[in-house]
């Protein structure tokens, strides 16, 4: 099971690089030079891996391929869409923007932004790092049992 989530890891590693380069090509420039950006990446790369352990769980409960797509676009979605990567939660309704708030995805995105342009919002730092912490001990050892089930 490590195996394969590390290799999860040198994946989204190898992705982030590359649309960092790209941001850099097309203009994107960190106020907090390149330890912040280090920084936000590896806030990110955290992230990604701790929803390595989720993907994981699913795949082992999926029956077929086609399921785990969709369970996967199922999470993803809402998680992505009813957060602030792309409206600026001031400009939504209150009930909309209590989701948002309360949405990991939110957290990561504003910490991240923060780093990347030198004024971090601490709280939002530690809140994606306890949400890992939880996500990885909830799903590790439930991925764990479901493969030992499997084998």
């Amino acid at each position: 099971m490590i195996g394969p989530l590390l290799a999860d890891l040198v994946r989204y590693a190898t992705s982030a690089a590359v649309i960092v380069v790209v941001g850099v090509l097309l203009g994107f420039r960190p106020h907090a030079g390149p330890l912040g950006l280090l920084a936000g990446v590896g806030l990110v790369l955290v992230f990604a891996w701790s929803l390595s352990w989720v993907w994981t769980t699913f795949g082992l409960l999926a029956r077929r391929p086609e399921s785990m797509m969709f369970i996967g676009m199922l999470v993803t979605f809402p998680l992505t869409f009813v957060s602030n990567v792309f409206v600026d939660p001031a400009t939504l309704p209150g009930w909309l923007r209590g989701f948002v708030d309360l949405n990991p995805v939110s957290w990561l995105v504003t910490a991240t932004r923060g780093l990347m342009h030198g004024d971090p919002v601490a709280l939002q730092v530690g809140s994606v790092l306890l949400a890992c912490v939880g996500i990885v001990a909830v799903f590790a050892p439930v991925t764990m049992r479901l493969y030992r089930r499997e084998r």
